[in-house]
């Protein structure tokens, strides 16, 4: 199982971006998908998390500006940033529970993490 993370990039304060990440391999089912980010000299922080049945949550640093969806079909979980600020710059990781094919369970896999630049 592998999470590709994509459509990180530079962006104007105020701007908008994108990302995407899509789970691949054998999968049977999955929980909850979620994204994180992690400045540089801080730790990693919660962004957002959406269940399977749908449900969201966000950190209040990002709520009114960010929106967290999910295409079940493509495996795929989506982040729409909106009105963004320099202190969103950071290394954005997606997560997902997954049970897969040889596994008893479900299991926790991170993305390779895609970089939001904030700058003008």
């Amino acid at each position: 199982v592998q999470l590709q993370a994509s459509g990180g990039g530079l962006v104007q304060p105020g701007g908008s971006l994108r990302l995407s990440c899509a789970a691949s391999g054998s999968i049977f089912s999955i929980n909850a998908m979620a994204w994180y980010r992690q400045a540089p000299g801080k730790q990693r922080e919660l962004v957002a998390v959406t269940t399977s049945g749908g449900s969201t949550s966000y950190a209040d640093s990002v709520k009114g500006r960010f929106t967290i969806s999910r295409d079940n079909a493509k495996n795929t979980v989506y982040l729409q940033m909106n009105s963004l600020k320099p202190e969103d710059t950071a290394l954005y990781y997606c997560n997902a529970e997954i049970y897969s094919r040889g596994s008893s369970g479900y299991r926790n896999y991170w993305g390779q993490g895609t970089l939001v630049t904030v700058s003008s």
